[in-house]
């Protein structure tokens, strides 16, 4: 199901408005986490927006704060709360300032709790599903700042339903890419992750919902638009993601789609088929989560897979697309990971040649179940692994960006670089970074770049038209 808000949302907004008239107040929002994470960003500056607040750069000159944390690690939370605990001198300064914690982390009851107790500032929490109930709290703030009997704080855990809420307002950070959620949670429960406790289960959006937002979008100049999922592979709205990715690339227009994120089991030759079959539209690039090359461990994980049937996926894809730039995830020192299960990863590295590899030391996330697993490995052997695979990716990463010396590639311009002046940057359709100089702004257009030199992370070049 995907009910559009109802009239009540609107007016919410609409009254919210009413009571900051004629003031002109500003909104801050502070996003952490993932792609995910930062599109409900843009639909938290939508929805403020329509509330009558306009976007400021700091929180020193908001009226509204959102802190949209991440829960994916505990240091991410930690970090989010130092943030939130950073905000009190501004609330101190300023009692109707009104604060407002959502995102991952306050899908969990423990830390609605702490937030509740240790956070008296805090005005309201919102869990990642319920965007759409962030009017009423603000309207509550307010009524309650004009002394009605409204209770000042309010704190709630999302209710986990099959729903998707459409329609929901958008304020973008650029104009030239954009964020397309088609489906949200996850089902696998690999053994490592919070992911499903705090998004839920699978619940996909309508192709006929994503094909529209996707054609306005290049309607209005957009250029790359990358559709995102927990298991993006795993949408099931009334068509699967091949299909619905074949309806999209058949649009009109000068674009590119990207998609993330893919798990392994869900690599269907039928999806393989459709990217190849419209290199004009699909950027040729695939990232594919490994996580371990030592099938005991994907085991442990819970990834249903091996290490055999990963490269399988990447010889097919390979087959189909010979330049597709492939990149992965891997945890290092999962518990009861021995020096030979880590040298399988190695070889993985090896064998693959990956362009770039995501590289994280596990540390035990509570509420999961690797957390009580037995053999947790030490730090000072996850840190010795870690540095010799990013030794070893290192290597290969630079040999596959010195293969791109020479060659003209076709970037889409992001803005200026923060590598000198008059020094702009962008990325090609592989999502390799590229840095040029160039006297004038060309934010938001494609041009061609001739390749002077490659390092492991970025090309750099002359612009040829």
């Amino acid at each position: 199901m995907t009910p559009t808000p109802n009239t009540d949302f609107h007016a919410l907004c609409r009254q919210v408005k009413a009571l900051l008239s004629p003031a002109e107040p500003r909104v801050y929002v502070q996003t952490f986490g993932c792609q995910q994470n930062v599109a409900d960003g843009e639909k938290m500056l939508g929805i403020a927006c329509e509330m009558g607040y306009s976007p400021c750069e700091r929180p020193e000159e908001a009226d509204l704060i959102l802190v949209n944390t991440c829960a994916i690690r505990e240091h991410a939370e930690i970090k989010a709360l130092s943030v939130v605990g950073q905000y009190k001198h501004l609330w101190e300064q300023n009692p109707d300032l009104i604060i407002g914690v959502t995102g991952c982390m306050t899908a969990q009851a423990h830390r609605v709790e702490q937030i509740r107790r240790s956070y008296p500032y805090i005005t309201f929490t919102l869990a990642p599903g319920a965007l759409h109930e962030m009017p009423q709290m603000v309207l509550y703030a307010l009524q309650n700042r004009l002394g009605q009997k409204v209770a000042r704080r309010h704190f709630a855990l999302e209710q986990q339903t099959d729903t998707v809420t459409e329609g929901l307002p958008v304020c973008r950070g650029e104009r030239h890419r954009a964020w397309v959620p088609v489906m949200y949670g996850c089902n696998n429960f690999c053994s490592y992750c919070i992911v499903p406790y705090v998004r839920g289960r699978e619940r996909s959006r309508a192709s006929g919902e994503i094909v529209r937002e996707v054609k306005e979008l290049i309607e209005g100049g957009v250029r790359e638009i990358t559709l995102l999922g927990q298991n993006v592979n795993s949408y099931r709205g009334d068509v699967d993601f091949a299909t619905l990715l074949s309806r999209l690339a058949e649009l009109e227009g000068d674009f590119l789609l990207h998609f993330m994120t893919s798990h392994p089991k869900d690599v269907p030759d039928e999806l393989i088929r459709v990217m190849a079959d419209h290199p004009d539209h699909i950027a040729p690039r695939f990232h594919l989560p490994l996580q371990s090359g030592s099938d005991r461990i994907l085991a442990a994980m819970n990834r249903r897979y091996t290490a055999q049937r990963y490269l399988g996926i990447v010889d097919r894809l390979r087959a189909a697309m010979p330049h597709i730039s492939l990149t992965t995830d891997i945890i290092v020192g999962f518990p009861g990971e021995t020096e030979e299960d880590f040298a399988q990863t190695l070889e993985v590295l090896r064998r693959v040649q990956f362009d770039m590899v995501y590289a994280f030391v596990y540390s035990p996330r509570k509420g999961t179940a690797a957390a009580e697993m037995p053999d947790q490995v030490p730090d000072d052997e996850k840190k010795s692994r870690m540095n010799r695979l990013l030794s070893l990716q290192g290597d290969i990463s630079l040999a596959c960006a010195k293969r791109f010396e020479g060659q003209t590639v076709r970037v889409l311009v992001d803005g200026p670089a923060k590598t000198g002046e008059h020094m702009y940057s962008g990325r090609t359709a592989q999502n390799r970074l590229v840095h040029f100089p160039s006297e004038a702004d060309l934010t938001g257009q494609y041009v061609r770049v001739r390749v002077d030199r490659a390092d492991a992370f970025a090309l750099y070049g002359t612009v040829t038209e």
